[in-house]
């Protein structure tokens, strides 16, 4: 398992910590990861030729919706 992988697994058993201040800090910490992650696929799947829609569709979101967040970068 590499470093990054343990960090991640890390996160993820101290998001269910009985602590809530260990949960809620391991929760934004692997929200952060999860926004940074689906930014580089959807960057990722735009320079692969995707459509907005398509994007939207594999994500379970509406198209607006992901316009809206990627479409102006």
């Amino acid at each position: 398992m590499t470093e990054t992988e343990d960090t991640t697994m890390a996160m993820a058993k101290a998001a269910g910590s009985r602590d809530p201040a260990v949960g809620l800090r391991a929760v934004a910490s692997l929200r952060l990861l999860v926004d940074r992650l689906q930014e580089l696929q959807v960057d990722n799947a735009r320079g692969r030729g995707w459509s907005w829609q398509g994007i939207a569709d594999a994500l379970g979101v509406s198209r607006q919706a992901v316009h809206k967040r990627y479409g102006r970068r």
